[in-house]
């Protein structure tokens, strides 16, 4: 897969669930199976206002050619994603999540297994 390609599906992605998580936490997070609440609404919109920010960079940066703030950016989303992964997986694991939880596993199991491609991709050719 192309870096540009890449760049564009985490664009579309953060695109369909930035602004859900910023004006519609509850309706989501419900559907998902989990409980809202102020504490949870607050993270949501959190979480989504870091989605847009993610969508901005993936969109804006999709074109960078190799650069040291390209490697920066990939190296950024990878280590973003990876963590999520890590955490989203537990949760789902714990059973906080239902059925759909594991889209979200995958989801960013797609990004982690991308955006290391790149990372440890350029840090052997650098």
């Amino acid at each position: 897969m192309k870096f540009k390609t890449l760049m564009i599906i985490k664009a579309i992605v953060c695109l369909g669930f930035g602004p859900l998580l910023l004006f519609f936490p509850g309706p989501l997070l419900n559907l998902l199976g989990t409980s809202f609440g102020p504490g949870a609404a607050l993270t949501a919109r959190e979480y989504g206002a870091a989605l847009i920010g993610n969508l901005l960079l993936t969109w804006l940066a999709r074109n960078a050619e190799d650069s040291i703030a390209r490697r920066a950016i990939i190296w950024n989303l990878f280590v973003y994603d990876a963590i999520a992964l890590l955490f989203t997986l537990k949760i789902q694991l714990s059973g906080g999540l239902n059925l759909l939880g594991w889209g979200i596993v995958f989801v960013y199991l797609f990004f982690t297994i991308g955006f290391g491609y790149f990372a440890f991709k350029q840090s052997h050719q650098s």
